[in-house]
C-alpha cells in the first residue's frame, strides 16, 4: 500500500503560481524579416513553455518527496504475553574460577552463564528483557525491551572485573526495582546469578527484597559454582570447595521474601535445567499489538528532481546543442 507521511505538504503543489513573474520583451519584434523574425519568436515561445513545464515537473516531484511517499507492507501481529524479566548478572572477580564445563571443555563460571543464558534470551519471544551487571555497584547495562539481539549483544559484551571485583546483591535488587517502577503494572521477574555474598554496596539485600516484595516483584536466585575442584599441589591432587563463599542461606531468604525460589548451578545441566523451570512461570496477557513494515520511496522523486534540474542547468549551459531543429525557407 501506497501511502504519505506527510501529506499536507501536497498544498505547497501551488506554490510557484503565487509567486510572480516577470515577462520577457521580444528582443527581434523591431526586425522585420519576413520568416526569420516569426521562427525566432515561435522557437522561443516553444523554448518558454518546454522550461515551464521542466520547473513545474521538477516542483511537483521535490514536494511529493518531502511528504515522504512510502509502502506499507501487510500488518504483522506481535505476541500477546509476556514478562518483565530482568537479569541481573554477577561480574566480580570470583566468577573467573574454572569449575565449569562446556561440551568437555573447563571454563570459568561466568562464561557458562554466558553460553546458557544466551539459549535462555533467544527462547523470550514476546517478553520485555533487561540486564544488570553488579560488582562492586550495580550498572543498568540494557533497559527493558523486546530487542532480545541487544540484550544478547550486551551480555556477550560484558567481561569479569568490568564493575569491580566485590558483590553488591543488594545494589543489584534495588536497581531492578527502580526500573520496574518506571514500566506499567505487570508480571515483574528478576533472576539474580551470584557465586557469592553481599559483601558491598550501601543497601542490605534484605531491605531491597522487603522493597521489591511490596512491588509485587518476584526473585528467583541462582548460586553458581561447582561444590567440588581438584588442584594439583607439591604434595598431589587436592579436593576444595569453590564455592565456599556463596551464601546460600540468604539467597534462599531472598527468594522467598519474594515469592520467588532459589536454585543451585553446580553444572551446565543444572542451569539450563533451572531457565527451563522459570520458562514456565505465568505469562501476563498484553493488549495486541501489531505493526506494519515500512519502506521508504522518497528518493525516486527526489531522483527525478535532480535529474531535471540537470537537464535544465546543460541546457542552459549548451543552448546549440538542446535547440531544436527547424528548416525555413529562403525567400524568392
Amino acid at each position: 500500500m501506497l501511502a504519505l507521511y506527510w501529506p499536507w505538504l501536497l498544498l505547497l503543489l501551488p506554490l510557484p503560481l503565487l509567486i510572480k513573474q516577470t515577462k520577457t520583451t521580444d528582443v527581434g519584434g523591431h526586425l522585420h524579416i519576413p520568416g526569420i523574425a516569426t521562427t525566432t519568436t515561435v522557437t522561443h515561445t516553444h523554448k518558454n513553455k518546454q522550461s515551464r513545464k521542466r520547473y513545474w515537473l521538477m516542483w511537483a516531484l521535490l514536494v511529493i518527496a518531502i511528504a515522504r511517499p512510502q509502502w506499507l507492507g501487510e500488518p504483522i501481529e506481535l505476541p500477546s504475553k509476556g514478562r518483565d524479566l530482568m537479569m541481573a548478572v554477577d561480574l566480580s572477580g570470583s566468577m573467573q574460577i574454572e569449575d565449569m564445563v562446556i561440551n568437555g571443555q573447563t571454563v570459568n563460571r561466568f562464561t557458562l552463564i554466558q553460553h546458557v543464558l544466551s539459549d535462555f534470551i533467544k527462547r523470550r519471544k514476546g517478553d520485555r528483557l533487561g540486564l544488570i551487571l553488579f560488582a562492586d555497584h550495580a550498572y543498568l547495562q540494557a533497559p527493558l525491551t523486546l530487542d532480545r539481539r541487544s540484550v544478547a549483544t550486551f551480555l556477550d559484551d560484558a567481561q569479569i572485573g568490568l564493575v569491580g571485583k566485590q558483590t553488591a546483591i543488594g545494589e543489584a535488587i534495588a536497581l531492578a526495582v527502580k526500573r520496574f517502577d518506571q514500566v506499567d503494572e505487570s508480571n515483574r521477574v528478576l533472576i539474580l546469578l551470584t557465586d557469592g555474598s553481599n559483601n558491598a554496596g550501601n543497601i542490605e539485600p534484605e531491605v531491597a527484597a522487603q522493597i521489591a516484595a511490596k512491588r509485587n516483584i518476584t526473585i528467583y536466585t541462582i548460586g553458581v559454582g561447582a561444590e567440588v575442584l581438584e588442584r594439583r599441589t607439591i604434595f598431589g591432587k587436592e579436593r576444595i570447595n569453590p564455592s565456599m563463599d556463596l551464601d546460600e542461606t540468604q539467597l534462599k531468604k531472598l527468594a522467598e521474601m519474594t515469592n520467588g525460589y532459589y536454585f543451585r548451578a553446580r553444572n551446565s545441566e543444572e542451569l539450563d535445567s533451572i531457565y527451563q523451570q522459570i520458562d514456565k512461570l505465568e505469562p501476563v496477557s498484553r493488549d495486541q499489538l501489531s505493526y506494519r513494515p515500512k519502506s521508504e520511496l522518497f528518493y525516486w522523486p527526489l531522483l527525478l528532481s535532480l535529474l531535471i534540474s540537470l537537464l535544465i542547468v546543460l541546457q542552459q549551459q549548451w543552448p546549440t546543442v538542446f535547440a531544436p531543429k527547424s528548416v525555413t525557407k529562403e525567400a524568392n
